[in-house]
């Protein structure tokens, strides 16, 4: 198989990833606002999809950790090869499929490292072809404190809006105008979702280049062609919104009232912004189901499910090794040749086939979003509905 023909297929394949990324992370930023019914299902995915696509043009600092940084090389060239690279992907699109029709809100992001380290050492046959210093700095020591550093900042926020809107007296709280802040604070989680995730593909895109020899390895910045092709993937795949882990995200973590959504969202959002601007390839996904427990644990009547916080955290620690796993049997095909190439992208079709299969038989849709949100904020809206007194004669006030 010509190298041309691979580097394509690869870049297909990686597109393709950036793709499930889009559709896998939508909660992300909108599944609060829906649940609260401050946005309806299909507005708030297209505004998230358009914000993901201007977000993937504002910075690639997140993309060269990846093409320039995690990947070690000898003499300026890097150790991976096209091969190796599409063996990684099969991996991380496997888990990224997996966890979205069981709709556990995992990291994409870690998915894509998994799969790449463990394609990498297998495919090299050398420990040493990670830079453990930048996987230890840029992954998985943001990994471990962002959804902390974001719980704290949604349960501090949560107990202030809650402090300030307190209701007494029979006075209205204010609270209903958080939903229209949501609608803000959900389009900040959007647009920093497309400057840390889309730019994790673009890293891929580039290291692939640089591998195959297209790109020089002192250029390790994404091409204007990648970051358009990688902002549309995503966008993309934004639109067609992950109904599933919306669904867990929205509902199943905690009931999710107007003022904690947008101290989760804001939370979010300044966490996320923040590391991309360091250059972190954090999990966007980590940080918002942390701002989202803080949040839950921030109202004093609220509570978390921690049943299903529990499968969720197991599916973060799960993630980065067994997409490395699957990355590293996927390059140990490849190293078969073109006919483990042939294998590799056959294991690919088939995963993708039948999760979207499997889908179809139970699908989950904006429909079921939309109505279940109608339900709660009409059961809200008549938990909390204010009467007006009754006018008294003169004379007959209360003594």
């Amino acid at each position: 198989m010509s190298l041309t023909l691979i580097v394509v297929l690869v870049v297909a394949l990686a597109l393709f990833f950036d793709f499930t990324n889009g559709f896998h992370d939508t909660a992300n930023a909108m599944a609060t606002p829906i649940a609260t019914g401050a946005l309806r299902p299909r507005p708030a995915v297209a505004l998230a999809a358009a914000l993901n696509l201007v977000g993937a043009f504002l910075s690639t600092e997140v993309a060269q950790t990846i093409s320039g940084g995690l990947i070690r090389g000898e003499g300026g060239q890097v150790s991976i090869t096209p091969a190796l690279v599409l063996a990684g992907l099969v991996g991380a699109i496997t888990w990224n499929l997996i966890t979205w029709l069981w709709g556990i809100p995992s990291s994409s992001s870690h998915a894509l490292f998994g799969g790449l380290i463990g394609a990498t050492i297998v495919g090299t046959w050398d420990v040493g072809s990670i830079d453990y210093s930048v996987l230890l700095a840029k992954i998985v020591i943001p990994a471990l404190l962002s959804p902390v550093v974001a719980g704290l900042v949604a349960y501090s926020a949560t107990r202030l809006a809650y402090a300030i809107t307190h209701r007494g007296d029979g006075l209205a709280d204010g609270r209903s105008g958080f939903r229209y802040a949501q609608i803000f604070s959900s389009s900040l989680v959007a647009l920093s979702h497309g400057t840390n995730d889309a730019q994790k593909t673009m890293g891929v895109i580039t290291l692939l280049l640089i591998a195959a020899g297209i790109q020089p390895a002192s250029h390790a910045g994404p091409q204007w062609w990648v970051i358009v092709a990688c902002g549309l993937a995503i966008a993309t795949g934004t639109y067609t919104g992950g109904w599933r882990i919306i669904r867990t995200l929205g509902r199943g973590l905690t009931e999710v009232k107007p003022a904690q959504g947008f101290a989760a969202e804001t939370s979010t959002a300044a966490t996320i912004l923040a590391s991309s601007h360091f250059g972190f390839a954090l999990s966007t996904t980590q940080v918002a189901s942390g701002s989202v427990i803080g949040s839950g644990l921030g109202r004093s009547d609220g509570h978390v499910r921690w049943g299903t916080a529990g499968r969720i955290a197991l599916g973060w620690l799960l993630t980065l090794p067994v997409a490395a796993v699957v990355g590293g049997a996927t390059a140990m095909i490849a190293r078969l040749g073109t006919i483990g190439l042939i294998i590799d992208l056959a294991i690919a079709v088939v995963v993708i086939v039948v999760v979207f299969r499997i889908n179809a038989r139970r699908r989950v849709t904006a429909e079921h979003m939309a109505a279940g949100t109608e339900a709660e904020v009409a059961s809200a809206t008549s938990a909390i509905h204010i009467t007006r007194p009754v006018p008294v004669a003169p004379g007959e006030e209360k003594r």
